[in-house]
């Protein structure tokens, strides 16, 4: 049996630990949840990851030589502070180097949607279905969009430790002002919270975008029919940009709008309206891990980097 692999998952409102083996991922020998509680700032935060490894440590009575932590932003390669997070108490940071001192072993940092991709790239659905892939993007699209890019099962960085952010390309003006000072970006048209404004804003109700898709497909309200064909429109003028571009062999889409099954039908028939080709050979997929991925992927970085 190889070397357990240790990871962490560093949400806005949980953080996860695990310890795997990478013959068999699926049965976790630990895995352990805890409350982020973010709001009593950046050194809680170091003190709680440290208390959860302690914790794992002691019930399995194993000790980590390396720990990979997924992470709600971004590592900046040239100042090493981290940028881009929406806990924002860690911007600014050197979250690597200050978990490095604390714990006294190396500490690998991953975006979250990096270790997402990895996953099931590593582990999961590419691996299963698909395991002769050499590219394969990976999207989550749920409260934000975010993206990723798999080289040969690793993460690609980029110069800027940004490759893949997909949802802050502009995608329509009609989406209005994103967070990060831009206009129309993927992610104010295509994530939940987009997609349930865009509804209000025309029927004037609030409905949940599960509310939104059964009313859609039982084609009792107008107001979802145009939501939902919205979100297929948009879908494939979004990743067919990513495909002329990059060109992966798959496509994971996670998050709780990839839940919606007619993205990979009716979706996929839009993005082959955009993409600069007569066919699309690009295999677009479900993940399989679930909530796991985030976590897992933050373990696989032990053997990918």
């Amino acid at each position: 049996m190889s070397q357990p692999l240790w990871g962490i998952d560093l949400g806005g409102t949980k953080t996860e630990g695990v310890i795997v083996t990478a013959e068999d991922v699926t049965n976790p020998l630990i895995r352990h949840r805890i409350d982020t509680q973010k709001e009593k700032g950046y050194s809680h935060i170091l003190e709680n990851i440290c208390f959860l490894v302690d914790k794992m440590a002691k019930k399995t009575r194993l000790s980590p030589d390396r720990i990979g932590i997924g992470t709600p932003g971004i590592k900046d390669p040239l100042l090493q502070t981290m940028i881009n997070c929406n806990t924002t108490v860690l911007n600014g940071k050197y979250l690597q180097q200050d978990l490095e001192k604390k714990l006294g072993i190396p500490v690998l940092l991953e975006n979250d949607a990096n270790c997402f991709a990895l996953a099931e790239t590593q582990w999961g659905v590419v691996k299963r279905d698909h395991p002769d892939a050499r590219i394969v993007f990976g999207i989550i699209m749920g409260t934000g969009v975010g993206g990723a890019i798999i080289v040969n099962e690793k993460v690609w960085p980029g110069k800027h430790g940004i490759a893949g952010e997909w949802g802050h390309n502009f995608l329509h003006e009609s989406g209005g002002p994103c967070y990060c000072g831009k206009t129309g970006c993927v992610e104010t048209i295509l994530s939940g919270p987009a997609l349930e404004n865009f509804y209000f804003q025309i029927s004037g109700s609030h409905l949940t975008l599960k509310e939104i898709y059964c009313k859609n497909l039982s084609k009792s309200d107008d107001h979802a029919i145009e939501t939902i064909g919205r979100l297929h429109e948009f879908f494939g003028r979004g990743l067919a940009a990513v495909i002329n571009l990059l060109d992966p062999d798959v496509i994971v889409v996670g998050g709780g709008v990839g839940n919606i099954d007619s993205l990979y039908t009716v979706g996929i028939e839009s993005i082959k309206k955009y993409i600069f080709n007569t066919r699309l050979s690009t295999q677009i997929v479900k993940p399989i891990l679930g909530d796991s991925a985030g976590v897992f992927g933050a373990a696989a970085l032990g053997i990918c980097q």
